[in-house]
């Protein structure tokens, strides 16, 4: 709990926040499903048949997807192949990827602060263990991702891939920089939040 106020704080306090903001680069995971059926009861009449139900291995099948944006749009994503996660040498070619994404993307940049869970800590922005609540992919951008796919099944992994993109390109600029201006009104939530907390103790 201290660690996510401190990190907060810290952040808040920043005396180049815009410029901060505007250079930060925030990268996730999420699982995509091929099956994206929703799950309901139905009624079905006694004289019909019910309906086919797809493979149960395809409510198993999933892939691990990686992505990395900015206050400008998506920069660089990997939907890693069933059966695959994220591991150093992995996680190490992404960012070697996204640095060649970062040139061709932005060239005038000069700074990147990079907001992820997995990276190192001298090259990364404070960000403690489980808090979703101040990572931008999952307050903003898996849940919509989400949404784009709800009712959909793909059989092939080159159908789940393209689907992912299809949602990726489908948004608007403002979407994306949305995702990215909420993060000082949330790190702003933390602390006072912990303020509540400490006059509750006291009292």
């Amino acid at each position: 709990m201290q660690a996510r106020v401190t990190a907060c704080q810290s952040l808040l306090l920043s005396p180049q926040k815009k410029e901060f903001l505007a250079d930060l680069v925030t990268g996730d995971e999420s699982w995509v499903l091929y099956n994206n059926d929703t799950h309901r009861a139905v009624w079905i009449p006694r004289e019909e048949e019910p309906p086919v139900q797809p493979e149960a291995n395809l409510y198993d099948k999933k892939c691990l997807l990686s992505c990395f944006w900015d206050v400008k749009g998506m920069l660089y994503y990997e939907l890693l192949p069933q059966g695959r996660t994220v591991n150093a040498t992995t996680y190490s070619n992404q960012l070697a990827s996204l640095a060649i994404a970062l040139r061709e993307k932005r060239p005038r940049r000069s700074a990147v602060h990079l907001l992820h869970d997995n990276a190192r800590p001298h090259d990364t922005v404070p960000h403690p263990p489980y808090s979703q609540d101040i990572a931008p992919s999952d307050y903003h951008l898996f849940q919509p991702q989400k949404l784009f796919l709800k009712e959909k099944r793909f059989a092939k992994y080159e159908d789940l891939k393209m689907a992912v993109f299809n949602f990726f390109d489908s948004q608007s600029a403002a979407f994306w920089k949305k995702g990215i201006d909420d993060l000082p009104e949330r790190w702003l939530m933390v602390v006072m939040v912990n303020i509540l907390l400490i006059d509750h103790a006291r009292k």
